[in-house]
């Protein structure tokens, strides 16, 4: 078996752990089900028109909340008892859900759309960085790594299964404004459910141990965010992990504009693959199931190689089969593009959280995760808007899979340098 499975039925076994697994898995089913619901809004809505630079604006609104939130969950989470955080910002999120389906529903602009639905990625946002920031009080440290790994790949499960599900209520209750409006409202459900389970938890359960934050909110918001940042800085393996990841995020966000702009505008079905919205559907699958894979080999890869080998490794194979399955420009080839740069990105990733939940102190921890957060989607938005502005509308550019490849390959050049600088850093 490749994954321990005495860790995982350690873990399993224990009820904290099952009620943040719960909570987690039914946060990122609504999250999965809303972002799908958006993007069925903004780019296969019949009675909405679609860019490239209106589908950038689509990702960022998904993405700058890691960001701008980013500090301030951070410092709150570091602050305040993260089980009630958990509850109010999931009460926050049904509000917020409901406001940005009756913006939809009216068939109000991009622009209004985009503002009710960036307040729900907000929102989102505290729920990630706290489940994430809690795991180390339900999990041994001796299982850190299967245990991140094992709810990043059910949570990665439960996000696709939202996404599908908003694609299916799609079909069920139309693609108009009306429809898409209907299947964003079912998000509220998944937020309910976690705010069930977080509930669950005795105040202080889930930390923070210790707090060393000043009084004043704005100043805990600024303080945390350079605290953060100097935290993760002090660990060699969270900084040059860092660095791998802004890689990752950045060829990942070009890559998904241009399979977006392929799917709708250029790819035919190719047998029982199909293009348009449904080829969409099988990208997220593909990407589902490279994440899946990820989450079961990695623990093992890890013990028998290191995480350095297992971060280099996967930065060049994500290089090679985006440069090997892109340029072809077909849906089966994209499928599997999707495929290797998701599984080798989600091992990166996996990495990284382990090492900032092993390598930093309790009291700094959801501090430096609001810091990765904020790099690891500020960098998605790069990618996004950069190829937004020199892609054609078909997709086809042979010379921006090339160099997205290639920003793989400065990653791995800059990861090699930190931990070359610091020989001596935890691995």
């Amino acid at each position: 078996m490749v994954a321990d499975g005495h860790a995982v039925r350690r873990m399993l076994g224990d009820p904290g752990f099952r009620r943040l697994l719960f909570c987690r898995l039914a946060s990122q089913w609504a999250d999965g089900l809303f972002q799908a619901g958006l993007a069925g809004a903004v780019l296969f809505n019949p009675e909405r028109q679609a860019d490239p630079l209106a589908i950038a604006g689509g990702f960022a609104v998904i993405l700058i909340p890691y960001s701008v939130v980013g500090p301030f969950a951070g410092a709150l989470l570091d602050r305040w008892d993260r089980r009630r955080l958990l509850i109010v910002a999931n009460f926050v999120r049904v509000l917020l859900v409901l406001v940005a389906a009756a913006a939809d529903g009216f068939g109000l602009s991009n622009g209004p759309l985009y503002a009710a639905a960036l307040l729900v990625m907000g929102a989102s946002r505290f729920t990630g960085a706290g489940l994430s920031a809690a795991l180390p009080h339900v999990v041994e440290q001796r299982d850190l790594v299967t245990g991140n790994s094992l709810v990043a790949t059910l949570s990665s499960v439960a996000t696709a299964i939202g996404g599908a599900t908003a694609f299916g209520l799609r079909n069920i209750l139309g693609a108009g404004n009306v429809g898409s409006a209907q299947v964003t409202a079912v998000a509220i459900v998944g937020a309910l459910v976690s705010a069930m389970f977080a509930a669950q938890f005795a105040p202080a359960a889930l930390g923070p141990d210790e707090v060393d934050e000043p009084s004043q909110a704005f100043t805990a918001v600024a303080k945390g965010m350079v605290d953060g940042g100097r935290a993760a800085l002090r660990v060699p393996s969270v900084a040059a992990g860092f660095i791998a990841l802004t890689a990752h995020r950045i060829v990942y966000g070009a890559s998904l504009l241009v399979i977006v702009l392929l799917m709708k505008y250029t790819l035919h079905s190719h047998g029982m693959l199909r293009a348009g919205v449904g080829g969409l559907s099988e990208v997220v699958a593909a990407g589902a199931a490279g994440l899946v894979l990820a989450g079961v080999f990695t623990p093992e890869l890890v013990r028998r190689f290191g995480r350095p080998l297992v971060v280099v490794i996967s930065l060049l194979a994500a290089c090679v089969g985006l440069v090997a399955f892109g340029l072809p420009t077909t849906v089966p080839t994209l499928l599997a593009a999707a495929f290797v740069v998701t599984f080798c990105g989600q091992t990166v990733k996996l990495n990284v959280d382990a090492a900032i939940q092993r390598d930093v102190a309790d009291q700094s921890r959801g501090r430096v995760f609001a810091v990765s957060d904020t790099v690891f989607n500020a960098a998605m938005v790069i990618g996004v808007a950069v190829v937004a502005l020199i892609v054609p509308m078909d997709g086809r550019s042979p010379g921006v899979v090339i160099g997205t490849a290639a920003v793989y390959l400065v990653g791995l050049a800059s990861y090699l340098l930190v931990l070359r600088a610091h020989p001596n850093s935890p691995r």
